[in-house]
């Protein structure tokens, strides 16, 4: 503890109005950050003054990243306007890494307010790349609309902010740190702690560590690649799936945290792990994994690279959820998927006759259904599967997921699918699930959206038929989605043009802005097909593909002549 204590300042400043924080938080290129004077304290300043006053004094707070460059930098920031803000402890990890799932796990094991995570999500790291800063609330997972609707208020108007300068943390020393300032009748507290062994307990509450053991280093041992892509969850890969439960030391990769992600782009699919994927072409290895930068995405391969999209992952699991010794234990109250995501979880919802809930963009929704005790497992196209045990989506859970149905089942991850597929049909999807139109006019984005609408709400526009070579489709419903949630009834619209056709298949378009520059606007075709389950996606996809282009005018109205796949 400091001799003397150490000074509370109040420093003016000048509010920014572009600082909306969306699902993810706010993200921005670091040199926002750093070209712009306060910029990062205005935003922290806004999340601590969202809190309510009197439960903000004494609080606990977790504080992670997933090590990017500028986190430390970012990280000393938030310590030192926590402390003058009143908070009264920091949990941190050790040298300020932290994945998102175990945040989420530190957050509900302390009883913690919340926590401040310093990711910008499966965007690129170093000097040039993205810095994100995100409020998780006391659930452990991304604070609600309501919330960051606050925080946005609050920075549009801001006129100060409170710091203690003076204030420095040892990230690198595991225990506990005490600081006095002044006018603080208590010592604010720091403690550094080892964030992979209070989620490795976690997850030891959920799966049969003895039968992953078994099939990881047993004498009948499967072989598996799990690829951290130079991010926050390599140390957990490490003491997990190599200390713990005996896979070679080979069997993981990339796991020193780098603050570039080794000059990478650290989002977990085929295009950006191409590493992994090429390491399983020769089939020396049962499954393969990415995980993204801050541990919470994941990709699921086959033998000789077989792509198991997210959808399918999320399906297949909720398919075997009873190879899980957790869900043997509490049962399963409910499956959810984000809009876009394909419709194979309804066809598993359906046979097993457990609730389904399709809810906008953002686990959010997802963490409301969870704390009413409504939802067990859910998933995104956007390479996000998780369950209850947290409210964030995470990436090696859903590894150990995969490996306990291998455990049970006995059969490879390819012919799991595969049998998946003869059970329920088959969703074809692109391989990120959608085709993007990004750095487009905000304005004429728009404007596109509601001329689109406009078609789609005319009454002819339902029961009409579009007829690409021998395939016909027909519309049954069309809509612009809107949720309400079941739980406290609030309403969210606008969340994205749908167009159901009547053999279960459906185009989804909605406007982005976390593409990065300008809008996005987000294709997503999802073909059913029952009986004809073995046949190339692309092929499959082709004639909605054309269809939602025919529709749209997306090519003509863009000036492009066709979208660019997102893999």
């Amino acid at each position: 503890m400091e001799d003397s204590p150490l000074k509370v300042l109040t420093v003016a400043t000048a509010p920014y109005l572009d600082q909306w924080p969306g699902c993810g938080g706010l993200r921005r290129r670091v040199g926002v950050f750093q070209s712009n004077r306060h910029y990062l304290h205005n935003f922290l300043q806004s999340v601590f003054s969202c809190m309510d006053l009197r439960e903000r004094q004494g609080c606990t707070l977790v504080v992670g990243g997933d090590g990017r460059f500028f986190n430390r930098t970012a990280m000393e920031l938030v310590v030192q306007m926590a402390a003058a803000n009143g908070v009264g402890r920091l949990i941190i990890g050790h040298h300020g890494i932290m994945s998102t799932p175990a945040i989420s796990c530190l957050v509900r094991k302390y009883k913690a307010m919340g926590a401040i995570v310093l990711t910008a999500g499966p965007h690129p790291g170093g000097p040039h790349g993205d810095l994100g800063v995100k409020f998780n609330s006391a659930n452990g997972g991304p604070a609600q609309e309501t919330v960051t609707n606050k925080i946005y208020q609050i920075s549009r108007t801001l006129e100060e902010f409170t710091i203690c300068p003076g204030l420095r943390v040892d990230l690198g020393a595991l225990g506990r740190q005490e600081f006095d300032l002044e006018n603080k009748f208590k010592p604010f507290t720091v403690e550094i702690v080892d964030s992979v062994e209070s989620y490795a307990n976690l997850l030891r509450n959920i799966f049969d560590f003895a039968a992953l053991k078994e099939l990881l280093s047993g004498e009948h041992r499967i072989r598996i690649r799990v690829d951290a892509m130079s991010g926050a969850m390599g140390p957990y890969l490490r003491r997990i799936l190599c200390e713990e439960l005996g896979a070679p030391a080979k069997s993981v990769a990339n796991c020193v945290p780098l603050e570039d992600f080794g000059g990478l782009h650290p989002d977990p699919n085929l295009t950006y792990a191409a590493d992994l994927v090429d390491s399983m072409q020769d089939g020396h290895y049962d499954l393969g994994a990415a995980l993204d930068c801050d541990g919470d995405r994941n990709m699921i391969l086959g033998k000789h690279g077989a792509f198991v999209t997210p959808s399918d992952s999320l399906a297949v699991i909720a398919a075997n959820i009873f190879c899980i010794p957790y869900f043997q234990h509490t049962g399963v109250r409910g499956f959810a998927r984000s809009m876009p995501t394909s419709a194979a979880l309804d066809k598993v919802a359906q046979a097993t006759k457990i609730d389904l809930y399709e809810t906008p963009v953002g686990w959010g929704f997802f963490g409301n259904l969870m704390d009413a005790g409504r939802l067990s497992l859910c998933g995104e196209e956007s390479f996000g599967t998780g369950g209850d045990h947290i409210r964030e989506k995470d990436g090696l859970w859903s590894v150990l997921a995969w490996l306990s149905i291998l455990a049970i089942r006995r059969k490879s991850v390819n012919d799991i699918v595969k049998d998946h597929w003869r059970k329920y049909g088959r969703n074809y999807y692109t391989r990120r699930g959608r085709y993007d139109y990004e750095g487009l006019d905000l304005d004429a984005a728009w404007q596109l959206m509601d001329d689109l609408e406009v078609l789609m709400m005319e009454k002819s526009f339902v029961s009409q038929r579009f007829a690409v070579a021998d395939n016909i489709y027909q519309v049954e419903q069309a809509d612009n989605f809107e949720y309400t949630d079941p739980v406290d009834s609030t309403i969210t619209r606008n969340q994205g043009l749908r167009i159901m056709f009547t053999n279960g298949s459906r185009i989804v378009y909605r406007l982005s802005g976390a593409g990065g520059v300008g809008a996005t606007i987000r294709v997503y075709i999802d073909s059913y097909e029952k009986e004809d389950i073995f046949q190339d996606t692309q092929v499959m996809l082709a004639p909605l593909a054309t269809i939602a282009l025919k529709i749209s005018q997306l090519h003509v109205r863009t000036g492009r002549s066709g979208p660019s796949m997102i893999t």
